[in-house]
């Protein structure tokens, strides 16, 4: 199968690790056909946009599901530790999500540059998510700090 890029901000990391906005019920089979064994969700359960019952029709389809909720202008170190854990549990593939792939890509930057990915690497995986326009949200510096720790 190829990539459901029609998922609001599809973004293939590498053979074991995909990303992307908000998910809706069509997309859980289109994600269990290309063999994801976990997915990660950092959205908050009570967005207008959140899948309801997510955690269920992830089972029902045999994929692990852990659920980081972050909130968009507050995240926390142990949303980081807990998310951190959660991807290096599961050998993959493995699916992360939020609702607009903004979380995603804050805390894959922070966990690529400590892993050992280059800056420049690192940014501009971040930076298909973080447009300019993304930059200009009122949240924008508390996540910048957030990126910036270690």
């Amino acid at each position: 199968m190829t990539d459901p890029e029609d998922i609001r901000a599809w973004q293939r990391i590498g053979e074991q690790l995909t990303t992307s906005g908000r998910l809706e019920a069509s997309d859980v089979p289109r994600l269990a056909a290309l063999r994801v064994r976990h997915v990660i969700n950092l959205a908050l359960a009570k967005h207008p946009e959140a899948l309801a019952d997510e955690a269920a029709l992830f089972a029902a389809e045999g994929i692990a599901y852990t659920h980081i909720p972050v909130p968009f202008d507050a995240p926390e170190d142990a949303h980081y530790d807990a998310f951190r854990a959660a991807l290096e549990e599961e050998p993959g593939p493995v699916h992360v999500h939020c609702i607009m792939n903004l979380r995603v890509a804050a805390f894959l930057y922070r966990y690529n540059r400590g892993n050992g990915m280059a800056e420049a690497e690192a940014r501009a995986l971040m930076e298909r998510q973080w447009t300019a326009e993304a930059m200009r949200h009122p949240a924008a510096a508390v996540w910048a700090d957030f990126m910036g720790r270690r």
